[in-house]
């Protein structure tokens, strides 16, 4: 079983300008002259951390992360104006261009694959393959699935401590009632409807193994990461209804593995069903016994031996 390859550094950070006020995060480590692979955070927001270098052997690769607009390091944190989906593919081809790669390996799980399979929808010469995990097709069903209480049903104890975090009049609407909290002039409710969110998310992705923190702080920067996805998710991600779907015809020559756990209760397996009968060339991957999170022998095992082979296939040699 594969683990994940050991902690490096990146050889090179700074921040892109990208014409708005945001300047965006981008590092680069592994191999100079290796695969270019750039990995996609999920969220919106979460961000991306040291180990997100190790799906990848760095004597292969030549590994890309950076923070989408608004997130981790990018500057402003938080900030909304100029913040799409769309955006988040032009600073991706802001990346390659500035990095002069000609083709690069997308590897993104959740949202992150949601944004993979978007680029690659614009700019599919420019992709060399995809690697997806824990599909999120970003339809107004899969939204409704995490807040309109179909995983409520799993957690109902979770679920009503989140509906107890706004008015009860907008019990209803969930996704306006914590819009209405978050940007409310009441830092206490802000702070509520933000940790009720949080653990919720947590309490989801994390199963058994999430463990709430009854008096921990709720800082400035966690409301505004919460206000962040809620901005994604009223916009319904700034696509069509069924978008990634329905343009799934435009990445059949694309490799593409698809890795999805069957206890996924964020994105539910039926989401990584149908990408891959939209994509029937692609390598699909059940893992019985994972969940949602890039953790877990099982998980990190797959997703490290899909980078592998990508790598092997390619025929670059370190």
């Amino acid at each position: 079983m594969k683990t994940l390859y050991p902690e490096i550094n990146p050889y090179q950070t700074f921040f892109l300008e990208t014409g708005s006020q945001h300047a965006v995060y981008v590092e680069q480590s592994g191999n100079p002259d290796g695969i270019p692979v750039i990995f996609l955070h999920g969220g919106p927001c979460s961000g991306t951390k040291p180990d997100h270098r190790r799906f990848f052997n760095p004597e292969f690769y030549r590994i890309i992360l950076f923070d989408q607009r608004g997130c981790g390091r990018s500057l402003p944190f938080g900030e909304l104006e100029h913040n799409s989906t769309q955006h988040l593919i032009e600073d991706m081809e802001r990346i390659r261009r500035h990095l002069q790669i000609d083709q690069w390996l997308l590897f993104g799980g959740s949202w992150g694959g949601a944004l993979a399979l978007l680029y690659a929808q614009q700019h599919g010469d420019k992709v060399l393959g995809m690697i997806i995990r824990g599909v999120f097709l970003a339809r107004q069903q899969d939204l409704d699935w995490f807040i309109k209480g179909g995983a409520g049903l799993i957690y109902p104890e979770q679920w009503q401590e989140l509906l107890a975090s706004i008015p009860e009049q907008s019990a209803e609407n969930l996704l306006q009632g914590l819009c209405d909290a978050l940007w409310h002039e009441d830092k206490a409710a802000q702070k509520r409807a933000a940790k009720a969110w949080m653990d919720w998310g947590g309490q989801v992705a994390l199963g058994n193994e999430f463990q709430p923190e009854a008096d921990g702080e709720v800082t400035e920067q966690m409301i505004q990461q919460v206000r962040m996805e809620m901005h994604y998710a009223r916009h319904r991600y700034f696509i069509e209804e069924n978008q990634i779907l329905e343009n799934c015809r435009r990445l059949q020559s694309i490799p593409t593995v698809i890795i999805h756990g069957r206890y996924d209760l964020v994105c539910p397996m039926e989401a990584g069903m149908k990408l891959v009968q939209a994509l029937p060339a692609a390598d699909y991957i059940v893992l019985p016994n994972a969940g949602h999170i890039a953790k877990g022998d099982e998980m990190i095992d797959a997703l490290v031996t899909a980078s592998d082979r990508f790598a092997a296939g390619l025929a670059l040699t370190p």
